[in-house]
Order: structure tokens, then sequence, then C-alpha cells
């Protein structure tokens, strides 16, 4: 179902369907567009669509042709978005880098891209990429400001405005990276066909789950793949769009209460952040029907925080498990009222003629909860390869299946249970997930909390609290006194722990720092006593 009449989803014409079919259709941002700051922040579809294709005559006007391939890389924005856009119109590959990557990594990923066009601003190449950034590639444009050895990049209301150059549908179409949770990032090159794909599952659920018009309020990675099939979703069936790049709760809290958003759309770490919007006087979470989330799983409290403050009669959360290189390949909805009751570590089933998911045994031994098994799904949107990788690409391959990086199992139903990741497994543990699940649901004043190997290899707790103040140890050993034994829990601020563009948790890099500061004094992170 996803192969049959796939004829591509295309970023360079992205929003001129909808252009034509509803040019008022609203999109809202909480910023102004570095690119068009005179635009203000209340956009509409038509002023994007003109606004990509001006983008793209003046990337014509400056040489950059089809098949090159072209960088972005600057201050957070939706503008990010809107130049992929353009540079697809072109032909060329953009290649999406969060604003997130230390210029070191940016300048790593520009030499694996081999000698591409970047745009970027003053900000970013003068103060986070390296001084010979402009020796890893053609051109440097930017969108602001001005620079030695580089080319103003503005657009020009007044351009001749060009069709967009259709590439092939197998063609690479975009390079977006993964997490970073475990190494350097890879490159992930997508095409207009696996794009297409991974819309087809995302807009049949949808469509069965939300019959009505209703707002979609989006914080999501402007680099990450799901804010193309998010928002080629709300574009196709009309919804007002709210999108925002700055997560603090109180802000969100005045966008929410003032645009009263039907649904939601961010990282789940993201959403442990916004429940304090639910004891908001002014309701900003009261018209909330469906809660989607994509990148990973997401803490059963926070779910019955967010939906119990609706007042919309049957409000429900849509959990998609996937990744990067494959789309969603899983999915379930929970109702508000089984929020609580519901595991946390089931991320559903797979969508019928659509994708297909297998656990393969680790010991021999038939994969369940004490024995979980490498995650395999099958998928047509499953990504072409890693940029410059191809032979990494295909060692997580067998037949045709994509092996995840994650080990669970199935139960009896079917139903897909996700334990941890390969490379986060404690031996002896269990699930450090579920153990994740249990103490956040037990302690209101968790904002985060992370098991990882810590000192030999022993699992140790790294907490973050909602108000920044200590740990209740008498709450924490109560909760606590069904797992297996752990070390003390060692108390971090937000800001401390390392997260990706996505703001999941680096765990290997967090048990590295751990390790770090038990063999070197470090202030403030000691273990709480």
């Amino acid at each position: 179902m996803q192969r049959i009449g796939n004829r591509g989803l295309f970023l360079g014409s992205f929003f001129d369907g909808a252009a034509k079919k509803s040019p008022y259709q609203k999109i809202t941002l909480d910023h102004e567009l570095d690119i068009a700051p005179e635009l203000g922040t209340d956009l509409t579809v038509y002023a994007c669509a003109n606004l990509v294709a001006e983008m793209a005559s003046a990337l014509r006007d400056l040489r950059v042709r089809p098949g090159d391939k072209v960088a972005v890389y600057k201050e957070d924005g939706f503008d990010i978005f809107l130049l992929t856009c353009a540079v697809a119109r072109v032909g060329a590959v953009p290649v999406a880098l969060s604003p997130s990557l230390t210029g070191e990594v940016v300048a790593e990923l520009l030499n694996r891209c081999d000698w591409p066009h970047l745009i970027t601003d003053e900000k970013k190449l003068v103060g986070e990429l390296p001084p010979d950034v402009t020796k890893r590639c053609k051109r440097v444009f930017l969108v602001t400001g001005e620079a030695e050895g580089t080319t103003a990049l503005r657009r020009d209301p007044e351009a001749h405005l060009r069709p967009y150059t259709r590439t092939g549908t197998r063609r690479p179409a975009l390079l977006t990276h993964t997490s970073g949770t475990t190494d350097t990032p890879k490159l992930v090159v997508h095409t207009a066909r696996s794009l297409r794909a991974r819309y087809r599952p995302q807009a049949l659920g949808a469509r069965l789950l939300i019959r009505g018009r209703e707002t979609l309020a989006v914080r999501v990675s402007f680099v990450h793949s799901r804010l193309v099939t998010a928002l080629a979703i709300a574009l196709k069936r009309g919804f007002p769009i709210v999108i925002t790049k700055d997560a603090t709760p109180e802000r969100i809290a005045d966008i929410f209460a003032e645009v009263k958003p039907g649904v939601l759309e961010a990282h789940p770490n993201t959403f442990v952040e916004w429940e304090p919007l639910a004891d908001d006087p002014r309701g900003p979470l009261s018209n909330v029907l469906a809660l989607s989330s994509t990148f990973d799983a997401i803490h059963p409290r926070t779910v019955q925080k967010i939906l119990g403050a609706s007042r919309r009669r049957r409000p429900f959360h849509l959990q998609l498990y996937g990744q990067s290189e494959v789309g969603p390949t899983v999915g379930r909805a929970t109702s508000r009222r089984r929020a609580m009751s519901a595991d946390g570590r089931c991320v559903g089933f797979p969508f019928p003629g659509m994708t297909a998911v297998r656990v393969v045994d680790r010991n021999g031994r038939t994969p369940g909860p004490g024995d979980p098994g490498f995650i395999e799904v099958r998928s047509d949107g499953r990504a072409l390869t890693y940029f410059g990788e191809d032979a990494r690409f295909q060692r997580q391959l067998d037949d045709g299946w994509w092996r995840m990086g994650d080990v669970g199992y199935r139960t009896r139903w079917g139903c897909l249970h996700v334990s941890d990741r390969e490379v986060d497994v404690i031996p002896g543990f269990g699930s450090a997930l579920e153990a994740e699940d249990l103490l956040m649901s037990r302690l209101d004043s968790l904002l985060e909390v992370v098991v990882v190997p810590g000192d030999e290899g022993a699992p140790t707790p790294v907490v973050v609290t909602r108000d920044g103040g200590p740990l209740d140890l008498a709450r924490w050993a109560e909760a606590a006194a069904r797992l297996a034994p752990m070390r003390p829990p060692v108390q971090l601020t937000l800001d401390e722990l390392p997260r990706t563009a996505t703001a999941k948790v680096q765990r290997l890099e967090l048990a590295r720092l751990l390790r770090d500061r038990t063999a070197g004094p470090g202030p403030d992170t000691r273990p709480t006593e």
C-alpha cells in the first residue's frame, strides 16, 4: 500500500498545492524569519510558497545547480525548513543540519558531503564554525550579516519566479542527520518516494482519528524528516498551523492559551516539560484532542497529565515508533482513561499492508520480557543509505529487514514492546526504560530520570527535579523499592544533561560523564546523600 501510485513527496513544491487550494491557510510562528523579518509572525501558505520560490530564484542566480549538495546550518527558526524547500526547488539536494550541532561536528559532516555549498549566517559562521570552513565548501552563503569570503543570500520580491526542478522519485531528495545518541551523527539519504511512503500511514491514521478541522501546534526540530510529514498532513487537511521554536512552558502557555490547539506534535521530553500547562487557569490544553509523539516512547504520567487537562470528550494519544532511517513503523492510540494503566513500553502494532516488524533472538532463547531480542522492521519508507557510509548502512540490513538498534519483544497479541537500546542494556538489571517509567509515575517532582551504567557498570539513576530543588530521598527509596538495586541517585540540572537535537538524552555520553566525575572532582554533581 505504500508503493501503489507513489509519485513522491517533493519539497520543491511542498507549499504549492496548498497555496492553490487554500492560500489563506494560517501558519503562525512564535518568532520572525531571519530571511524575511518584514513578513512578521502571522503567515499564510501562499506567503510561504512565494518565499520559497523567491529564495530558490536567488539560489539559481548564485549558480546553484541541480544535483548540487547544499547544507543549511543557521540559527534556529522555521526558515531552516523554508530554505531546505528552496534548495530542493532548484533541483539541488538539501543537507539539513541542526543548529544545536557543534561547529566541529558540522565541519565533519561537510567533509563527508564532499564539497557542498553552505547556507549559514554571520553568528554561526563566526561563533560556531571553524575558521577554515570556507575551504570545505564550494561557496558560503550568508542569510544575515556579512563576512569576508562569503556571498549574501537575500530574497528579492521582484525576482522572476521559475517553476521548480523536479527530480526522479528514487534520487536523493533530502539529507538529514541521525540524533547522534551513540556517536557522530550519520547523514540519512531520503528520496521523494520514501518520504511519500512515510506520509501514507500517518495520513491514514490522522484521517481515521481526526475527523474535523483542528489547529496543529508543532514543536519539532526544523531539520527532522518528521516535520515534513506532519506539515504535509496539515497542509492537505487545511489545518491552521502554529510553529514554535521556544519550548519553555511559560512561553508555550501564553501561545496555547490564545490559539487553543487541537493537535500537539512535539518531542516526548518536550511534553514532560509542558506538564505544568495542565494546571494553568487559562486552559492552554483545554481544547487538545490529540497528542502525537513519534521520536521515542513517552512516559504514561505525561500523557495522563496533558490529556487530563483537555475538556474534549475523547482526547487520545497517538504513539508512533520509528527512526530517521525508516520512518514510523508501528503505532497505537491511547485514551485519557487508559493513559496511566497503559504500558509505556508498548509502542503498538505495524500498519496493515504497509509495515512489518519482527523480533530476532539475541541468545538462542525466544524473545520475551526477560530476554528481549533485536527489533527489525520492513517499510518502503526506509531511506536510501547513509551518505558516504553505505557499508555501515548495509550492515543493518538483513534481506530487507532493518535492525532498529533497540531490543524488545512482542506480546501474544502482537504488540511490540521496546525494552532498551542495544547499546544501553545493563546486564542483570532488566529494562532501564521501564524502570524510568515507573519512577516518573511515582514521583511528580521528577522532570527527568535516566538509568545508565555508572562506576563499574552498576546501574546509576541520574535525576532532574522540576523546580531544581533537592530530591526527596525518602520518597525516592519508596518509589524504587520494587526495582533491582541501583546506586544512589545523581542529581543534575536539565542543562547538564547531554541531549540531541530532538531532546533525547545521550546515554553513552552521560555514562561517560559520570565515570569521569567519579575519577575526578566535579562541582554540584555528587551523588545525593
